[in-house]
């Protein structure tokens, strides 16, 4: 393996990862949501009062301000969740749904835990070395001392064996994924994530084998039907399948075409067709536009309006590890899969689907090289927050005497600067070879 020549041309090995035949408007929807991402993780940590569905609530009128009005479009928890499944589930059929062929599922099933496994390892054990017993206790003198009641000490993990566990149920948990210790070890507590998207990694391979085998029509049909059970069961599948559905859709559909065609409007009315007798056509833009502006509007009334009334949809499902009806327990037994996120990215992924603006928006070469990126910036932005960040906002705030907004700045410029070339070292040393070594151990085996 030529390490000297993957420093050199490190995009160059993207050749044979699962991404292969990744459409670059993908690509740059991820590099938006790494922006998203160290927003949202940034000012949990340094100004929680900017944050929707922060325990700290009130603080100056500007931070206020940003919570109701810009925290919703720009550092979501919830929107970052729910797109990081719906995008993965997009993403990682790719390869099969151009080549259908056994050695293409074989491949993209061998090497997706290998791929996911290293670089993980390796973050956690930087977690290990780095969140001592004294780490744990500046933490709470920061979060005490700040009043930040949004962010919890990270778990500290007694023993290399415990650090192998964490790091093996990552990848076996298939349920209540945010209380393993592998995610509450793991500064702002998002490594769960990884675990859900592996898990429904899986979904996403048990379905997509039938699309060569099976008709169009009926694919789109059981597809409906699979996401209606999803949703009552409160399983991550309704946005995995939803996710696998558009890449289907896409690819093998005509999706596009038919979309920019617009919604045919068939009615036995004389006066409600054009002039030939055909139907008229309704913008696809308008069904999208609707979805999200009702997955916004119940996210603003949430945030903004009753509060208390946002985990309450979550009474519509099953619980399904306890009751066979609703699910009364909602404020402890629920994933984090929500209907207006849902709504907000059906809309979007539709219009981003169907316009060519769209996708040449989101293919500009910044929001690109960040996606290529974004499992490295995910593993190390958290890390330096919390290292670096908390230690510059006290340094700030104690020796200067300044007002908690100068210590903000300094520590996101600090944590900038930091966290840039981190990324950068993470995905070079550790995430490419990663992914090489899980392609070439293919090979090997199937030799």
């Amino acid at each position: 393996m030529d390490f000297r020549k993957m420093m050199q041309k490190p995009d160059s090995f993207v050749a044979s990862p699962p991404t292969t035949y990744e459409q670059e408007y993908l690509l740059g929807f991820r590099g938006l949501l790494v922006i998203q991402s160290f927003l949202w993780v940034f000012l949990t940590v340094c100004v929680p009062v900017t944050v929707a569905q922060s325990k700290n609530t009130t603080g100056p009128l500007y931070q206020e301000v940003f919570r109701k009005v810009l925290s919703i479009l720009f550092w979501n928890e919830y929107f970052l969740y729910g797109a990081i499944i719906f995008l993965s589930a997009r993403s990682i059929a790719i390869p099969f749904i151009k080549k259908p062929s056994r050695e293409q599922a074989a491949r993209s099933i061998f090497c997706r835990g290998l791929s996911l496994w290293f670089p993980l390892a390796i973050a956690l054990a930087i977690v290990k070395l780095s969140f001592t017993k004294a780490t744990s206790e500046r933490l709470y003198d920061f979060k005490t001392r700040t009043g930040n009641n949004s962010i919890a000490v990270p778990y500290t993990m007694p023993t290399t064996l415990a650090y192998f566990n964490s790091v093996f149920n990552l990848f076996w948990t298939s349920k209540s994924f945010t209380i393993t210790s592998g995610n509450t070890a793991f500064p702002s507590q998002t490594l769960w994530l990884i675990n859900a998207v592996y898990i429904q990694s899986y979904t996403v391979y048990m379905t997509m084998i039938i699309i060569p085998y099976t008709r169009k029509e009926w694919r789109v049909k059981g597809a409906i039907a699979f996401v209606i059970l999803a949703w009552w069961c409160d399983s991550w599948a309704w946005f995995t399948i939803s996710g696998l559905l558009f890449a289907d859709m896409v690819m093998t559909m005509d999706f596009k075409a038919c979309a920019q065609r617009g919604i045919p409007i068939n009615t036995p009315f004389a006066a409600l067709k054009k002039a030939d007798g055909s139907a008229f056509r309704l913008p696809v833009w308008i069904p999208a536009g609707l979805c999200i502006t009702a997955g916004l509007l119940m996210q603003y009334l949430w945030v903004a309006w009753r509060p208390s009334l946002f985990d309450s949809e979550y009474l519509a499902h099953t619980g399904m590890y306890y009751t066979d009806g609703l699910n009364t327990q909602y404020a402890t037994h629920h994933s984090y899969a929500r209907d207006d996120i849902y709504l907000i990215l059906v809309g979007f992924f539709t219009l981003l689907e169907t316009y060519d603006f769209l996708q040449r928006l989101f293919q500009n070469k910044f929001f690109v090289y960040l996606g290529r990126r974004s499992l490295s910036y995910f593993l190390v932005q958290s890390i330096i927050i919390y290292l670096v960040g908390t230690l510059v906002f006290r340094k700030v705030r104690r020796d200067d005497n300044s007002t908690s907004s100068a210590a903000a700045i300094a520590s996101l410029i600090s944590c900038l600067a930091i966290t840039i070339p981190a990324a950068e070292i993470f995905h070079r040393l550790i995430e490419l070879p990663s992914k090489v070594f899980a392609h070439k151990l293919y090979d090997f085996v199937t030799a």
